[in-house]
């Protein structure tokens, strides 16, 4: 098989526009961001081109040509025929340890949920369900791009030594991270709150993971505990195995897979508009990777990113942006994006005190239409009861892009008709 190229350039900051090459090694964050403004995240800036996720029936490889790690490593001499052996040799480990592997997942009409909410045959609800992807959520897809951007710097000499991989979550994403570093003998450390059950904790005991339950000191910023220690790690010579964009730029790499294929399982079922895409939004990366996946699909998708009313940092730093007539959000990054105070909501993880990748998000408003979402708690509630009774296997927090929908059928019933046709995406297994 012939080597393929390339359709990714390089790397460029949504805030500072800093652009760095394709070539270099771990590229994680801006080159502009310090310790004291941390508020820079790099894109990726590729060919706009139609991602045909049916070559291949592993997603990442069908998508090699489009993915940031396998630009990086194609540019420093890795074929594609080692680059698709690779993505396969840790797959396989990584089915070793989890009993499933990376699959293009199921996508299309729930008819129990379309018939409960009053679509009629033309309309209806579709669900994207994550739930039997690897660790029960999309997480593993963003911190698969990481792992096969470190192993093909290992394999190419770039990567001499195996620091320790370092993620601050107490849900979906520690529970992912862990999976994949066990799978590969990679130590990580996960740093959590202190709320964290011990149940979920012996769940990452068992995979080999260090937990750090990180206390609120006396001397902290304001922020969440347990990211300030994950910085500290990272700082002292830790790898970010992490989901937030801000700091490590290839986590968003692999998550775009989602939206491609949501994208060619439109096309199959003969679709060519969305009238709403619903993505739950607590770090932002998933909404992000999803919505920017899908802009050049040539299909229409209205954006609906999704927070709970006990934590909606995206949805008050839009308003801000909105009330000042701010186009260019990633410019006023550090007015309009502030902590929340006291998160809280069923829906737990989503609760991050930041929305760090929002800039691509606001964007994708702008271009694609949609409107941000914050679900009141009773909808959070009956949606997860909506989707159990639907049979999907999934958490409240899994579950709440299902809130958002219920929360815009009921305080803005114009905006949806019976054939209309809405999606979301089901991700994080029941615990």
């Amino acid at each position: 098989m012939t080597a393929r190229s390339s359709t990714v350039r390089r790397w460029e900051c949504v805030r500072c526009g800093a652009s760095v090459p394709i070539d270099a090694w771990l590229p994680f964050r801006c080159p502009n961001a310090t310790a004291e403004d941390r508020h820079h995240a790099l894109g990726i800036v590729s060919d706009t081109d139609v991602v045909d996720m049916s070559s291949d029936s592993h997603p990442f490889v069908a998508a090699d040509r489009h993915l940031a790690w396998a630009a990086c490593a194609e540019a420093n001499g890795m074929p594609f025929e080692r680059r698709r052996e690779l993505v396969l040799e840790t797959d396989e480990a990584i089915r070793a340890v989890d009993g499933t592997g990376f699959h293009v997942t199921e996508f299309g009409r729930a008819d129990v949920l379309s018939d409960e909410l009053g679509f009629d045959a033309d309309g209806g609800v579709w669900v994207k369900d994550e739930t039997a992807s690897v660790a029960g959520s999309q997480k593993a897809r963003f911190l698969f791009s990481i792992l096969l951007h470190l192993r093909a710097a290992e394999e190419l000499g770039e990567l001499t030594t195996r620091p320790p991989l370092a993620i601050a979550s107490c849900g979906n994403a520690a529970l992912a991270a862990a999976t994949l570093a066990k799978a590969v003998d990679w130590p990580i450390d996960v740093f959590v709150p202190t709320w964290m059950s011990d149940g979920f904790g012996h769940r990452l005991d068992d995979l080999g993971a260090r937990v750090h339950r990180s206390a609120r000191l006396a001397d902290d910023p304001p922020g969440d505990p347990a990211m300030l220690r994950f910085r500290e790690a990272v700082a002292a010579g830790a790898v970010p195995f992490t989901v937030q964009g801000p700091e490590n730029a290839l986590c968003l790499d692999g998550g775009r897979t989602l939206g491609w294929e949501i994208a060619d399982g439109l096309r199959d079922d003969e679709v060519e508009w969305l009238d709403g895409l619903f993505v739950q939004v607590g770090g932002g990366a998933f909404a992000s990777a999803t919505f920017t996946a899908l802009a050049p699909s040539g299909l229409d998708v209205a954006t609906f990113p999704v927070q709970t009313a006990g934590c909606a940092p995206l949805d008050r730093a839009l308003e801000r942006a909105a009330a000042r007539d701010i186009v260019d959000v990633g410019f006023h990054w550090n007015e309009l994006m502030t902590i929340w105070e006291n998160p809280s909501s069923l829906a737990d993880g989503i609760l991050d005190d930041e929305t760090y990748d929002w800039v691509d998000i606001a964007h994708s408003l702008r271009i694609a239409g949609g409107a941000s979402v914050v679900a009141e708690e009773p909808h959070v509630v009956a949606a997860h009861d909506l989707a159990k009774h639907a049979g999907f296997d999934v958490s409240p927090t899994g579950a709440a892009g299902l809130a958002g929908l219920l929360q815009v059928l009921e305080a803005e019933p114009e905006r949806f008709d019976s054939s209309s046709c809405v999606a979301v995406v089901m991700s994080g297994i029941s615990r």
